[in-house]
């Protein structure tokens, strides 16, 4: 059926694709350059994405998804939702907690999945436009691209906020050709509802946010996750019992605080071992195979063994102090030379740390 000759209007039609294949929320926004790219390459110059350089290269498709998609018209903004809790999860002194959005099956695989479903299912019918998707790795900004398609506003802890369900949702996208209508209708947008809200700034560990802005290199997300190198020992005690990712700007938003049955939660996400949370002294002594398995369908993956037992490390210190069987099994990595440098190095650090209090 050619583009004159359809019944549904187009943004009708994507939506209801959208929902026929499980997605929370599904908007669209005009394919339009970012209004923050002089902010953007500050941000970038001035080191806040830390070791991430993968944030630094193609910046210019980042900024502009024309450059992605030479003459894209729209983009396709869907959501999942992958929390609905309302009580804070409370972990067991001696486990290391792991973030919510890691708790089920990899999101990249679930949402591109059916992400190219929807691009398939409209390339059956707008078959001379392109339609291209990305799920996080890609070079786009999209929460900006959220918040025009009307699926939230971007909070103070930099996050997309949806006004009924908080900010429990990944991202994903479709660059397309296709024009559609009400793309970068202002009505649709959701307007800034933090108003004087500072919880998520006040409660952040590291202080590592500002309002709608957040130094990534600080942020125990990245420190547990991107990170590849040493932690630097006056960022320990903030780590707390996070040993990958963390949840606390999200735990304390007023808007994660009202649970909604209307906007469901994906069943892939829902929580499988190694989440919610893995006892410190198993960690501590896991291999490359138990690694291996606990991180075949996860998120985490990108998590390398030596970078898990550093974070346990810390975790272990921070959490159960001088206890005797954890002591003697930080020292005993200390000193094991089939462990990595940073794994010895980081039980040093911890060893030190205990003797400095």
């Amino acid at each position: 059926m050619n583009e004159q000759g359809e019944i549904a209007p187009r943004a009708a039609l994507v939506k209801r694709i959208a929902q026929e294949l499980g997605f929370a929320l599904a908007g669209i926004a005009p394919a339009e350059a970012t209004e923050y790219a002089d902010f953007l390459r500050q941000w970038i110059a001035d080191g806040k994405h830390g070791e991430m350089d993968y944030l630094a290269k193609n910046l210019d498709v980042r900024i502009d998804p024309c450059e992605m998609v030479q003459g894209a018209k729209s983009v396709i903004c869907v959501a999942d939702r992958y929390c609905s809790e309302i009580s804070n999860f409370k972990s067991e002194i001696s486990d290391g907690r792991i973030a919510r959005y890691a708790w089920g099956d990899d999101y990249h695989k679930i949402i591109k999945k059916r992400l190219f479903e929807l691009a398939d299912a409209l390339r059956t019918r707008f078959a001379d436009h392109e339609f291209r998707c990305a799920v996080d790795t890609a070079p786009v900004l999209e929460r900006e691209h959220a918040q025009r398609a009307g699926l939230g506003w971007v909070g103070k802890h930099t996050l997309l906020i949806n006004p009924d369900a908080g900010s429990w949702f990944l991202l994903g996208e479709i660059i397309t050709t296709l024009p559609i209508e009400n793309a970068g209708d202002r009505r649709e947008t959701i307007t800034d509802h933090c108003g004087t809200c500072t919880r998520c700034i006040d409660a952040c560990p590291t202080g590592c946010i500002t309002p709608y802005q957040l130094d990534a290199s600080r942020c125990i997300s990245y420190l547990t996750i991107e990170h590849r190198g040493m932690i630097e020992p006056d960022l320990h005690q903030a780590m707390g019992d996070w040993v990958a990712g963390c949840d606390v700007c999200q735990e304390v938003c007023p808007f994660n605080s009202n649970d909604s049955d209307e906007i469901p939660v994906h069943p892939a996400y829902q929580s499988r071992p190694p989440a919610p949370s893995v006892p410190l002294l198993e960690l501590l002594g896991w291999d490359a195979e138990a690694r291996q398995r606990a991180f075949t369908k996860s998120a985490l993956k990108r998590i390398k063994l030596e970078m898990i037992k550093r974070n346990a490390l810390i975790v272990a210190g921070n959490v159960l102090a001088k206890k005797s069987d954890v002591k003697r099994q930080i020292e005993s990595l200390a000193n094991d030379e089939s462990e990595s440098e940073l794994v010895r190095a980081t039980a040093r650090q911890v060893i030190a740390g205990w003797s400095g209090n």
